[in-house]
């Protein structure tokens, strides 16, 4: 019976590995570590599992004795604290959609930064996503009954918060990690038809994906990647494959930011088996194109520009019904992509031609999207060797990053200041350069 126990603390020792034994001899390890002596056995352990409190000396412990940090220990939160994964991503299951949030919002708390998510568990993510059926949706019997009144306030204030333009959007994500709370209090806690059921998972995913991208702008990427795992989880509970794939592209985005292009890849390819939108399919490929050609192999020229010119093809099929995720797709991010790509494939003059033109073309309401387009431009400009329009570029990248507040932006900026110091004498980058510093 023990060893089928849903309890917190079973699934947490058997995702570290431990057997029993193993396990309680770590424990007695972790105090002889203190010079004390433990009298801790399997019977005070399988009390600890049918609902016992341990005490906070107890749990610091078994937090070690599982290999984790003893500051990851909150006494008073037993046993939510615990660990459920070994790899960092909780499976995919009829129930898993509650506990990935609680994971992602327990690393949000700044003790499982240590806790990063390995490529190889990723792929294998995004392959049980692509390979298995839509989860089912986890009915909650008891509690207080939800009000549809409730669910609807939740979902027009989202909207409402994600439609503020981007300079406002840099002061709501408390407000946005709220409401990601009581969605996740009322999906584990609440009573509710199927039907609200469905409209509180496809919440959470949204709302996950926001939240993602405020972390990851900010640099938080254990934070973003588990926030997009959750994001999946409800996705798939909700039976949204186009949604499910989109967060698969943005955990491939952010594999890319890091230079880990085979995983995005990996990760890509999965996601393409499932969306069905043309524009999802759209920004899927333009991805998959980008971190082809950043991969630096000219033998893979073929895929890339086979990639491109599905891309093209999505957004010219794509109607006005899309996907409030990507919804966005148009012409602009079609000639900047493009062009990137063309830029790692060593075609700069056509290159740069495309992220002028996409520049131009995007609405002013992307002003984060402007300043990423810019800091391309100028990366462009540089290939070129034409120092004074990459330093007019850069600079207005980096005043628009600073004004709306977005450290993705500015750290594109950064990484192309090395390049500028050959140029010392030359209009523009002495003044880049002392604003940078500034």
């Amino acid at each position: 019976m023990e060893e089928t126990s849903g309890h917190p603390l079973v699934v947490a020792r058997h995702a570290a590995g431990k057997t029993m034994e193993e396990f309680v001899s770590g424990i007695h390890a972790a105090a002889a570590r203190r010079n004390l002596r433990s009298g801790i056995d399997e019977a005070r352990v399988r009390k600890w599992q049918r609902g016992v409190q341990p005490s906070e000396e107890s749990q610091i412990y078994i937090a070690e004795a599982l290999g984790w940090p003893a500051d990851i220990v909150r006494a008073d939160d037993w046993p939510n604290w615990l660990p459920l994964t070994a790899n960092g991503v909780v499976p995919l299951g009829p129930h898993s959609s509650v506990p990935a949030l609680r994971e992602a919002q327990r690393t949000a708390m700044e003790r499982r930064t240590f806790l990063t998510i390995s490529s190889a568990a990723l792929s294998a993510l995004a392959a049980d996503w692509a390979g298995g059926p839509a989860g089912a949706l986890a009915q909650a019997h008891d509690g207080k009954p939800i009000a549809e009144d409730l669910v609807a306030f939740l979902e027009n204030s989202t909207r409402h918060l994600a439609g503020l333009s981007t300079e406002q959007r840099q002061h709501t994500p408390a407000l946005l990690d709220a409401h990601l709370a009581t969605v996740t209090e009322l999906l584990e806690r609440g009573r509710y038809t199927p039907a609200l059921g469905l409209r509180l998972h496809t919440l959470a995913a949204s709302l996950s994906q926001t939240v993602a991208w405020h972390a990851f702008d900010l640099g938080r990427h254990t934070h973003a990647s588990q926030s997009w795992v959750a994001g999946l989880h409800n996705a798939h509970a909700a039976g949204d494959h186009d949604m499910g794939a989109g967060l698969l592209g943005d955990l491939a985005y952010q594999a890319a930011w890091r230079r880990d292009h085979t995983t995005a890849a990996s990760i890509l390819g999965h996601a393409l088996t499932r969306a069905e939108n043309p524009a999802a399919r759209c920004l899927l490929q333009l991805r998959l194109a980008r971190t082809l050609a950043a991969r630096g192999d000219r033998s893979e020229r073929h895929s890339v520009l086979r990639a491109l010119a599905a891309a093209e093809k999505h957004l010219n099929d794509a109607g006005a019904e899309r996907p409030a995720w990507c919804a966005w797709v148009g012409a602009a991010d079609l000639a900047v992509d493009s062009g990137q790509a063309l830029l790692d494939l060593g075609d700069t003059a056509r290159a740069h031609q495309l992220i002028t033109e996409g520049e131009r073309l995007l609405p002013t309401a992307r002003d984060k999207t402007r300043g990423v387009f810019l800091a391309y431009r100028a990366a462009s400009y540089l290939d070129l060797k034409e120092p004074e329009a990459a330093a007019a570029a850069a600079t207005q990248s980096l005043l628009l990053a600073r004004r709306i507040g977005a450290p993705r932006c500015v750290q594109l900026v950064d990484d192309l200041l090395p390049r500028f110091q050959s140029y010392a004498r030359a209009q523009g980058v002495p003044e880049l350069l002392q604003l940078a510093a500034a």
